[in-house]
């Protein structure tokens, strides 16, 4: 999506993507639609979307499987994959993403900078028209930038509009961003901010009442509208056929919930859905189906077990309750964990073996800035029992779990929760494994699964609880994940650790603005050597892509022929057709 670049993922969503968001999600509510077994009729279930009539259009319409529901249709409010799914769609960007990791045009069809790189000129579309008739402006830019740059949040967006100094409108097709001086992420930034209509968001006098907003119409100006809504069912987008861009070939696009991933498998064989993110542990079966194509690629993904150390001197004004165990606070205690963490044991069982054992927050995706020298924590329980012993924690009274220094009442169990909609297979394996592993340290986890609505109130900036394990999809640039460490999104509910360190803070400051290629890359080494040496988050491995789609109903799927993929995006859903 051209749009935010990072996004908290479901770990069956390994796919490269050009969208932002954290943690959250909406959860599966009692009534919605499962799939039929595999040789029961294919018609759809009674409350399953059915297409709406259509005047002549022979483009089809395509459903998408996912067993997890938007957080919010307002972009200030999303945090997860399946909401950004739906603002890729309807919302354009200045610029988009393509496979190569290229800036291409979207609601901009030229732009330019000038020869000190801080000044920034988009010569709008001609044509480029809201859904709800009226025209796209170089004041809608303008005006989306300035509202979020005024607010201290709008979703995980505010950190793509820092460091400018204006923006003008000479005219109502050309846009003038300047920054403060150089930028070294201004992709990223141009393509991840949807661009909102102004006489639609001007209406609301401050930001809490831009995050209320609902946005039940979503009026965008993207090559799909949104035609009908059912909050944990399903989402239907009607095609906007005389887009100024990029027209969609198919007539509709649907998102469909499942409660778990059996019924979406059983869906897509079933021929009820087109295109599912697999669980990993079916993928031979499915390879099995002729009408079933299941492509695997590279990604920009990862998974992540963050630990909350939140300091209670950093613990948020508003919404903050810092629950955190103290003993997460130690950092030899995290290191003792990261060393009680089998790695391939987890890739094995959880991707069975798609994936490569994580160190940060660069992946080996990004290229040169991701470093390569770093030395992971060797699986090496002795080593993490010694830890703990000579840092004070120990097993006074038998019962096999250690306990803080000086106070035997206090021991070393941690609630460990993941998103239950969209973790319904791997968090009870991770659970299972973490329990022996972590057990063999003496450390007592309480598995808590929780839907994804659930955990992101806990989450972030709660910080109302002890280890989670999620995932992520990073943007083009390496950068792109890494606020999320910094201390000033603690309030925000970006940051999901309450990991503080101002010299952690200072580097990523200073790469913002490093337009010397080696020089950056340096600094981004040392922020991935700080984060591995405080342990806010252990990295169990990085994912590679998988999709699965009916090759019987639709066609032109854009797979790059580096393995990249960008299946579940607008890349692919405006130029698939129906397989005649």
């Amino acid at each position: 999506m051209p749009g935010p670049q990072v996004f908290r993922t479901t770990l069956t969503m390994l796919l490269l993507a050009v969208f932002l968001a954290a943690c959250g999600g909406g959860g599966q509510p009692a009534g919605a639609p499962t799939a039929a077994p595999a040789d029961a009729p294919t018609a759809a279930p009674a409350d399953a979307p059915t297409a709406a009539p259509t005047t002549g259009a022979t483009g089809g319409t395509l459903r998408v499987g996912r067993t997890a529901a938007p957080d919010s249709l307002n972009p200030g409010a999303q945090y997860i994959v399946e909401s950004y799914d739906l603002t890729e769609q309807i919302y354009d960007a200045l610029i988009g993403i393509n496979l190569q990791n290229e800036p291409i045009p979207q609601l901009a069809r030229e732009f330019s900078v000038s020869e000190d790189g801080t000044t920034w000129t988009f010569t709008l579309h001609e044509g480029a028209m809201w859904h709800d008739g009226q025209p796209v402006t170089s004041e809608d830019v303008a005006f989306t930038y300035n509202m979020i740059r005024e607010f201290s949040s709008f979703g995980l967006l505010t950190d793509y509009v820092s460091l400018i100094a204006s923006i003008e409108t000479p005219d109502p097709a050309t846009v003038v961003i300047a920054f403060e001086g150089p930028v070294a992420n201004t992709d990223e930034r141009f393509s991840a901010i949807p661009i909102l209509p102004k006489h639609i968001w001007d209406q609301f006098p401050d930001e809490a009442s831009v995050l209320e907003f609902e946005n039940a119409e979503m009026i965008g100006s993207g090559p799909f509208r949104l035609a009908e809504y059912r909050p944990g069912e399903f989402t239907r987008l009607a095609a906007v056929k005389d887009h100024y861009l990029s027209p969609p070939k198919i007539d509709e696009l649907i998102f469909r919930v499942f409660g778990n991933d059996d019924a979406m498998v059983q869906a897509l064989r079933a021929g009820e859905v087109d295109l599912i993110d697999p669980p990993r542990t079916v993928i031979r079966v499915l390879q099995s189906d002729p009408n079933v194509t299941v492509v695997e690629g590279s990604a920009l993904t990862l998974s992540d077990i963050m630990f909350n150390i939140t300091d209670p001197a950093n613990c948020p004004e508003e919404g903050g309750i810092c629950s955190g165990h103290p003993a997460l606070r130690d950092v030899q205690v995290r290191r003792a964990l990261a060393h009680a963490t089998d790695k391939q044991q987890i890739i094995d069982v959880l991707v069975l073996g798609l994936g490569s054992p994580g160190l940060g927050l660069i992946m080996p995706g990004h290229g040169d800035a991701f470093h390569e020298g770093l030395e992971d924590y060797a699986y090496d329980t002795a080593r993490a029992n010694q830890i703990l012993e000579e840092a004070g924690y120990l097993d006074t009274n038998g019962d096999g779990v250690r306990e803080m220094p000086g106070d035997p009442s206090n021991s070393l169990e941690f609630r460990f929760s993941y998103p239950s909609d969209q973790y319904a297979s791997e968090g009870p394996r991770l659970g299972e494994l973490l329990t022996a592993m972590w057990g063999a340290a003496g450390v007592k986890i309480l598995v808590q699964p929780l839907d994804s609505d659930a955990l992101t109130s806990v989450c972030c900036p709660a910080f109302d609880f002890d280890v989670i394990f999620w995932g992520w999809s990073a943007g083009v640039d390496p950068s792109s994940l890494l606020g999320v460490l910094t201390t000033d999104n603690i309030p925000t509910g970006i940051s999901e650790t309450g990991y503080s360190n101002p010299e952690y803070d200072a580097l990523y400051a200073q790469q913002q603005v490093t337009a010397d290629r080696d020089e950056r890359i340096r600094l981004l080494h040392q922020m991935q050597e700080i984060m591995l040496r405080d342990v806010p988050y252990i990295i169990p491995y990085y994912g590679e892509a998988v999709a699965a789609y009916r090759n019987d109903r639709f066609s032109g799927w854009v797979i790059d022929p580096d393995g990249r993929l960008n299946m579940f995006s607008r890349i692919s859903f405006t130029v698939v057709e129906p397989v005649q």
